[in-house]
């Protein structure tokens, strides 16, 4: 088969991607394979004497794309017509099936499970670099405090289990019990993820975490997913029993989980296109728009004293006292942090609330989370007087918290 033979056969399995209304079918990715090998190979020479080795990696190239695709394929001709053509000409050109692959052009050689060459997230389009993904950040600790993906800051009661991510790629779930007898405030003491089968690069993997047992595997035992060797998805285990940490290359997805006292903390890192990657269906997504109105305990901005009174002691009760005045409170949180933001304000309101210093470092170490995964710089601290850039009016609840505790411990 001559080269003009061979391009004209590529040519026609590139329209041959096109369906009858002229829509390209993108769920199979057969059209930017053969795009990827007329590329490599429109500009060789048959007269020398490199082109069958340079052809023949160009081929191989060419069957590792097809490869790739081979499961949303399934059930594709021109997948399949191209898949024997590959293998006639490989016949022809006597191309041995292993050997190396052309390396001129990234689009074909990147790895398909690292999501910096994710095609829907990197591919080129007639020849422009599209711009780098944007990454956002959620995070969820103490009693709860929640940062959305919007970087809008709330604290909310959300009992029971509720869904904090539940896109096309993965899901999140926690699960809140009461901290203290008689007050609205939660934390978090499970935490179940779902991490979807995604073409190649893994099948589905479930983690669970509940308090006092933080497994560094997933429910079948297994650390990673995908292939052996590159483990786009796996797990590391920083600190046994404590703190573990997964990682998700094929969709640029970071996961810290901790336990501190006897609650656990999250915080995720996502790229946007995969943040938004949801149906209708799954609104419901704390991360993402937040906790509904009616499990806000800040009330539009603030905290209502009615939920304080719930920790008063009442005539015959039995319920505990913080042990934490506002002074001690706050002394014993200026130890981990110097800076009075939105974590500071959120250490004060948990010692006062339930008098357990466990939740001192759960706000430290959800500081710690957002300097390691938030991408910007500049928005790692949220101050209670912050207005515009994206901060939730929810946080200035916390200018008024000082009075609040100011009349909390009179009662104490």
């Amino acid at each position: 088969m001559t080269m003009k033979a061979v391009e004209e056969r590529a040519v026609k399995l590139q329209f041959a991607c096109w369906d009858g209304d002229g829509q390209l079918q993108t769920s199979c990715r057969i059209q930017k394979c053969t795009t990827d090998f007329v590329s490599l190979t429109s500009h060789l020479n048959s007269a020398l004497e490199s082109f069958d080795l340079e052809f023949c990696k160009a081929l191989r190239a060419y069957s590792a794309c097809t490869y790739r695709n081979s499961k949303v394929c399934r059930g594709n001709l021109v997948y399949h017509s191209a898949v024997l053509g590959i293998s006639d000409l490989m016949s022809q050109r006597n191309c041995s099936k292993d050997g190396p692959t052309s390396s001129s052009n990234p689009e074909v050689t990147h790895d398909p499970c690292n999501y910096s060459g994710h095609p829907e997230a990197r591919e080129h389009q007639g020849g422009e670099k599209t711009a780098p993904p944007t990454y956002l950040f959620c995070g969820l600790f103490g009693d709860p405090h929640l940062r959305t993906f919007k970087d809008h800051f709330q604290t909310c009661k959300v009992e029971g289990a509720w869904p904090l991510i539940d896109n096309n790629y993965l899901s999140v779930q926690v699960t809140n019990v009461p901290v203290v007898a008689g007050s609205r405030a939660t934390a978090t003491n499970k935490i179940t993820i779902i991490f979807k089968s995604y073409q190649d690069c893994t099948d589905q993997k479930v983690y669970q975490a509940v308090t006092d047992d933080l497994p560094a595997a997933f429910v079948d035992g297994t650390t990673s997913g995908g292939d052996g060797n590159t483990k786009s998805l796996r797990i590391v285990e920083k600190v046994s029993g404590k703190y573990v940490e997964m990682h998700a290359r094929y969709i640029g997805t970071t996961v810290y989980i901790r336990q501190l006292g006897h609650y656990l903390t999250l915080a995720i890192r996502m790229p946007q296109e995969v943040v938004m990657a949801y149906e209708e269906s799954q609104d419901l997504q704390l991360c993402v728009n937040g906790c509904p109105s009616s499990e806000r305990i800040d009330d539009s901005g603030h905290l209502p004293l009615p939920v304080m009174s719930h920790l008063l002691p009442q005539h015959g009760s039995a319920h505990p006292q913080s042990v934490y005045t506002l002074e001690t409170a706050t002394t014993k949180c200026h130890e981990k942090m110097l800076l009075k933001d939105i974590y500071f304000y959120s250490c004060v309101f948990d010692l006062l609330t339930t008098g357990d210093a466990n939740f001192t470092a759960a706000a430290h170490s959800a500081l710690q989370d957002v300097e390691s995964l938030h991408p910007r710089k500049e928005h790692w601290h949220i101050f209670p007087n912050s207005e515009g850039g994206g901060v939730d009016k929810g946080s200035k609840f916390f200018v008024g918290l000082g009075l609040v505790c100011l009349i909390l411990v009179a009662f104490l």
